[in-house]
């Protein structure tokens, strides 16, 4: 962590500028480290927009400028494509495998797997091509990749529009108290562990629809519809419901009854941003999550 103190000379600009010009970094990668809440200024969260003041201190991260030259080394990890044309892929992600990588993170990632199999995927720099959404880690199902910038232009539009439709599955610990409902509770990261979210009337906006699919002896199956897409948002909101996912060791019991994260992305539908075709796609849950399913039903 590093610490920055604002001189006279450097009051009233914005957090963001001042940053960009401190680090040496663009200013749209020193955006996404102050929405995420890697920023800390007067030892609280900020905006982009804030307006520094004469003595203000800034903790920012260790920021590696350059992230692992392996980032766009093609790597075999046998992807499972759903779906692919000029200007999309939809892929059916395994459990640990992160997606792109971040400051604490630059090893094997998802974009290793498409420079492999995606022959004409057009990008040459940045740290998340071709990335329109994120999964977690161990977080199974479907993911839409743009193979052109265009692409991922357009299709994180109907993501702000809420255009497009992404329905998981969850198994949880107990049974809620309701067979349907909707979880609105703001998130944030957390001001106490980097690695995590939490819930907080100062966090954005998060809203999770969830319903009961069916209950078994010590667990219940949940759909759950993200109107929102914040980082970790349906672990957090069902861990604060008392009902965290079963495997879910960051937000969920320490000591867990199944090693696998129980969150599969199963449905995902949206409008083709430049055909207009109707897309529907559903995934099978993976093979641990089935197989426990099946157990606890016979038991």
């Amino acid at each position: 962590m590093r610490l920055l103190i604002v001189q006279d000379k450097e009051k009233n600009i914005r957090l963001d500028l001042f940053l960009t010009q401190k680090l040496n970094i663009s200013r749209k990668y020193c955006g996404s480290l102050i929405d995420s809440g890697q920023i800390i200024v007067n030892d609280k969260i900020s905006k982009k927009s804030y307006l520094l003041k004469t003595n203000d201190t800034i903790k920012v991260p260790n920021i590696e400028k350059n992230f692992s030259s392996n980032i766009f080394e093609p790597i075999n990890l046998k992807l499972k494509i759903i779906y692919e044309d000029q200007y999309l892929v939809v892929i059916d992600k395994p459990q640990n495998l992160i997606v792109h990588p971040s400051l604490s993170y630059s090893g094997v990632t998802l974009i290793n797997g498409l420079y492999y199999q995606i022959k004409d995927f057009q990008f040459s720099e940045g740290n998340r091509p071709g990335i329109i959404h994120r999964l977690d880690k161990d977080t199974t199902g479907l993911i839409v990749v743009g193979k052109t910038e265009e692409a991922v232009i357009r299709m994180q539009k109907l993501i702000k529009k809420r255009e497009i439709k992404r329905i998981y599955w969850a198994l949880i610990y107990g049974f809620l108290g309701y067979d349907c409902g909707t979880c609105d509770i703001p998130i944030r990261r957390s001001i106490h562990n980097r690695l995590k979210m939490e819930v907080s009337l100062q966090g954005k906006p998060s809203i999770t629809h969830f319903r009961i699919l069916k209950k078994f002896e010590k667990f219940s199956l949940l759909e759950l519809k993200l109107e929102t897409g914040r980082m970790h948002q349906i672990r957090v909101h069902l861990s604060y419901l008392k009902h965290p996912i079963v495997g879910d060791c960051l937000y969920g019991p320490k000591k867990q009854t199944l090693q696998q994260q129980l969150l599969h992305a199963k449905k995902l539908e949206f409008t083709h941003p430049f055909t207009g075709e109707k897309l529907k796609f559903e995934t099978s849950l993976p093979l641990q999550f089935q197989e426990f399913l099946n157990k606890i039903e016979s038991n």
